[in-house]
């Protein structure tokens, strides 16, 4: 009998050295994330080399993120859905698709609202973008870690002609998505506003469905548009803004502990976001520029053009962001003058 326990009991043992080493310590959670990005964008890198292994640091190894890339289970509205749902955790999205749940942040959307890009870290960082994601919560029920650009500010690429001022861009067909404002923008602009999914917009630009498209430059360059549009305008404008959220409830499910792991890693995770990102338009810039026939910056005069056509799609959006919110901002910037030409249009 002794020996029969002895038997048993180096047996136990040897069943225990056996488990995996990776069933051993398995996180006690697993948050699921969809995204329509990958870790090659600004936004991707600060996920997989910031916020996942955070996580595991913040929570000692007992919570994960299972990250699930490139529109792999559900496109930014469907992912939003899907949190809701309780089918994933964590979703990012741009602020104009986001805009399906709410208007919380279509100020975020409006041109010439920041004046470069370090400014609107600054505010996104700071009052502005704490204002925004507590409306956020009140009329989505998303809790929203950050908003952010992924690729800075969009710039115009075409296939029709070089376009220098907006009366350039008449006729052309660009591409757009459902934001209200940046169909009124590009309308204001003299071009041709299209509706029209990314993922089939390089096929949509072979065939002359659209002539172009208005999307940041590393977008443009990570998915080799410049392939079928040779002439880009950069006149800046929309900030390619976006957010990282869950659905409030589901953030009250967790314990406590995993709750506070989380808010840390978010919390490193949003200004490595928007750090990668200068590099990441850098980087999209200088690959787009030794691609194309024609890359143009406007002079002064041309842009004040540009910059006085956005002013429709303010007076069009009346109504759809905080007035005051936006006077506060531009105030901040220096941006008088384009307060005083939104003032004179009954756009503010």
């Amino acid at each position: 009998m002794k020996k029969f326990g002895v038997y048993t009991a180096l047996a136990g043992a040897v069943a225990l050295l056996s488990v995996p080493q990776s069933a051993a310590t398995a996180a006690e959670i697993t948050l699921k994330l969809g995204t329509v990005s990958n870790d090659k964008t600004s936004m991707g890198r600060a996920i997989a080399n910031v916020l996942m292994p955070k996580i595991k640091e913040y929570s000692k190894g007992r919570m994960e993120i299972a990250s699930h890339w490139m529109g792999s289970i559900c496109g930014e509205q469907i992912c939003g859905e899907q949190a809701k749902q309780g089918l994933i955790d964590i979703a990012t999205s741009s602020t104009a698709n986001f805009g399906n749940f709410g208007t919380s942040y279509a100020i975020a959307d409006l041109p010439y609202i920041f004046k470069d890009l370090a400014s609107a870290n600054k505010l996104a960082a700071g009052w502005f973008g704490k204002a925004l994601h507590a409306n956020a919560a009140k009329e989505t029920g998303f809790k929203v870690y950050g908003v952010f650009s992924v690729g800075g500010f969009r710039a115009l690429g075409n296939n029709v002609r070089p376009i220098k001022e907006p009366k350039d861009l008449k006729g052309v067909k660009i591409r757009v998505t459902k934001s209200p404002v940046e169909f009124t923008l590009i309308k204001s602009w003299g071009g041709v506003p299209i509706p029209y999914d990314w993922v089939q917009l390089y096929q949509g630009l072979q065939t002359g469905v659209v002539n172009g498209q208005y999307v940041q430059l590393p977008w443009q360059e990570l998915y080799k548009m410049y392939e079928v549009q040779p002439y880009y305008t950069v006149m800046g404008g929309a900030w390619g803004a976006n957010v990282i959220y869950m659905d409030e409830k589901r953030v009250k499910k967790l314990p406590g502990w995993a709750q506070e792991a989380l808010q840390k890693a978010m919390d490193d995770f949003v200004p490595a976001a928007m750090g990668n990102d200068a590099a990441w338009v850098e980087e999209g810039v200088k690959k787009i520029k030794s691609k194309v026939k024609t890359f143009y910056i406007p002079n002064d005069k041309e842009q004040a053009k540009w910059i006085a056509g956005a002013v429709q799609a303010w007076k069009k959006a009346k109504g759809t962001y905080d007035a005051k919110l936006a006077r506060r901002a531009l105030k901040e910037q220096g941006l008088t003058d384009f307060i005083k030409q939104l003032d004179k249009a009954g756009a503010l």
